[in-house]
């Protein structure tokens, strides 16, 4: 499918969704899916590039959170607790709030941090558990996009999988002193890209294919970097007292959202260039954001 064709029906769904549910006579854009529990819960919501309009997408009676675009724009893969929260497992959910669909149901496994392959036809996701000796496991799985073919990457320890366009995997370490990492879909041909005493999590390629944001604490709290994709010319973009987390790029490549942690606890999603230049608040109440990004 051409650009301009699935831009058209990305556009015409969720101008429906918004006829619907905002009765208004502007229709807005909704390219940026986020979690909020503003509601009480934590659900996801959309809203347009500047952080305007919005709409409630999910209605789960526990969480959702960690949304992610389909490279489509068709589809967002999230998680959600079950169990009391002792489960969490991934789901996907049509755009326009229909269609969703419970993937991942091992009982007592955090399932979370979901990504696309280029293609749309299957997801990485991060399992953590606990096992029959109290260790923490942090493992990494791919799954096709309706769930079937589960299978863990045996050669790779971790979290916060995201697909490149050329169906490599960005990673980021086992806790403790993480690092970004890149390697194959089967977990071959690792390679480091940051070495620090750090955790360095939440890695996310640049529309272009040239540079990865992730958030780091290696300044002694998390603020959001960036560097090349081989690793180099490592640079920070945030300067706050508060934790800065999940940063996604715009679809030009030229801005940042991520989530900033108030003193409170609450999160809130802000916006800067990425040279690190006129930052400012752009949603109230929102973690975890990602910004919609169509293939040409």
């Amino acid at each position: 499918m051409n650009y301009a064709k699935t831009t058209s029906i990305v556009l015409a769904t969720l101008m429906v969704l918004s006829a619907c549910q905002n009765n208004r006579s502007s229709k807005p854009t909704y390219v940026i899916a986020y979690s909020s529990a503003e509601s009480g819960n934590g659900e996801i919501y959309l809203t347009d590039a500047a952080g305007l309009a919005k709409i409630k997408l999910t209605d789960h009676p526990e969480n959702d959170g960690y949304p992610a675009w389909s490279p489509s724009g068709e589809q967002i893969a999230l998680y959600a607790y079950h169990d009391n929260r002792t489960t969490w497992s991934i789901h996907t959910i049509n755009a326009d709030g229909s269609n969703r669909k419970r993937l991942t149901h091992a009982k007592g496994m955090w399932d979370s941090s979901p990504s696309w392959s280029a293609d749309g036809k299957q997801i990485a996701f991060a399992r953590e558990y606990p096992d029959e000796a109290g260790n923490w496991q942090e493992e990494i799985w791919i799954m096709n996009s309706d769930g079937s073919n589960q299978r863990q990457i045996m050669l790779l320890e971790g979290g916060g999988p995201y697909f490149t366009p050329d169906n490599k995997l960005l990673f980021h370490s086992k806790t403790g002193q993480s690092e970004i990492c890149m390697a194959n879909a089967d977990g071959s041909d690792l390679t480091q890209l940051t070495s620090n005493k750090a955790e360095d999590w939440h890695p996310e390629l640049s529309p272009d294919g040239q540079q990865i944001a992730f958030m780091s604490d290696r300044d002694g709290n998390h603020e959001i970097y960036i560097m090349n994709i081989d690793g180099s010319d490592q640079r920070r973009i945030t300067r706050n007292p508060a934790r800065d987390s999940s940063p996604s790029w715009s679809a030009d490549g030229s801005k940042l959202i991520f989530a900033r942690e108030d003193a409170s606890g609450n999160y809130h999603t802000y916006m800067v260039n990425k040279d690190g230049t006129m930052e400012r608040k752009l949603i109230d109440n929102a973690g975890t954001p990602v910004w919609l990004k169509l293939k040409r």
